[in-house]
């Protein structure tokens, strides 16, 4: 699930707050950094999980109304092509999710419902659902693409239920997007009869070990780097430098020396890009240019060692 963006961004998080807590207790912090990437997976399994909500309201408003006084003959032969969707179905039928909800105490939604009854209305008055539940055709593509399509633009841009997603985590503001995109691909590539098994997070080991090394080796040589920044920005004061500035540079530069098998011009152009979403409207431009020259002086000097051909 996580690519290496999404990890430069949780190591410069967690090195921001290291350096603001002024606590060198590295071992605490990276293993606070590791709970934090655990937890996309519990935000994985919430957002499916609103699915299945959904679908339980919806079967509860069906029920109810066969009981009315006045039952119609509607009331009394509801249209259950939602409740039967085969997706939801196997969502509901998920041995990894319904394990996960209970052992983590993931009841969100049954604690506040009200987020559910906000998708099912927006659900319920779309055009989408009304072409869906009247059309002839009952095949499992069908009930796949009506889900994709109602996630994608009922669900995942809801601004409540980011809200309150926020709110319940702040670390999560950045992880909703992935996770979304995520679930997206995971329900196109889903197939009748299989089920939704627990994801991977990290694509292999190198990448687990990724977060660990690049969090470690940036905060140890932390003074190092400063040291080297300085003498490249003659001109200006630490202070004046943004914060995020400066722990993005340091992380670069902890690449180049350290990860001899990340090319130099991958590294510059990752932390330009997170500099464009997370710093100044400026940033992306001065740190080009800091790392563009510590990338010569360090390369002159023999400090940058890359393994493989053409990774300079």
């Amino acid at each position: 699930m996580l690519n290496r963006r999404h990890i430069r961004i949780k190591v410069m998080q967690s090195i921001y707050a290291l350096l603001q807590s002024k606590n060198d207790d590295l071992v605490k912090e990276e293993k606070f950094l590791h709970a934090s990437i655990q937890k996309i997976e519990a935000l994985y399994v919430l957002m499916l999980s609103m699915l299945i909500e959904v679908r339980q309201l919806a079967y509860e408003h069906i029920e109810l109304r066969k009981k009315k006084y006045l039952a119609t003959s509607e009331d009394k032969n509801p249209n259950r092509k939602f409740v039967e969707n085969q997706v939801l179905k196997q969502l509901i039928n998920s041995p990894f999710i319904s394990q996960y909800i209970a052992d983590n105490k993931l009841h969100h939604w049954k604690e506040h419902n009200e987020y559910v009854r906000v998708i099912w209305d927006e659900i319920k008055k779309s055009d989408r659902y009304e072409n869906y539940i009247n059309a002839s055709e009952l095949s499992f593509n069908e009930d796949k693409d009506f889900i994709i399509v109602i996630y994608k633009e009922i669900i995942a841009p809801n601004e409540k239920l980011f809200d309150y997603l926020e709110s319940e985590n702040i670390s999560w503001v950045d992880d909703i997007p992935l996770v979304n995109t995520f679930i997206v691909k995971k329900l196109t590539k889903l197939n009748k009869g299989k089920t939704f098994n627990r994801p991977m997070l990290f694509r292999d080991d190198d990448d687990r070990q990724f977060v660990s090394d690049l969090f470690k080796k940036t905060a140890l040589h932390h003074n190092e780097f400063t040291e080297d920044i300085d003498e490249k920005t003659p001109n200006w004061d630490t202070d004046r430098i943004a914060e995020l500035d400066l722990i993005l540079m340091k992380m670069a530069l902890t690449e180049f020396v350290y990860f001899p098998s990340i090319p130099t011009k991958v590294t510059i152009n990752e932390y330009i890009e997170i500099a464009k979403d997370y710093s100044t409207t400026k940033s992306s431009f001065f740190i080009n240019g800091v790392l563009d020259k510590l990338s010569k002086e360090y390369s002159e000097k023999g400090k940058i060692q890359k393994i493989g051909r053409g990774l300079l």
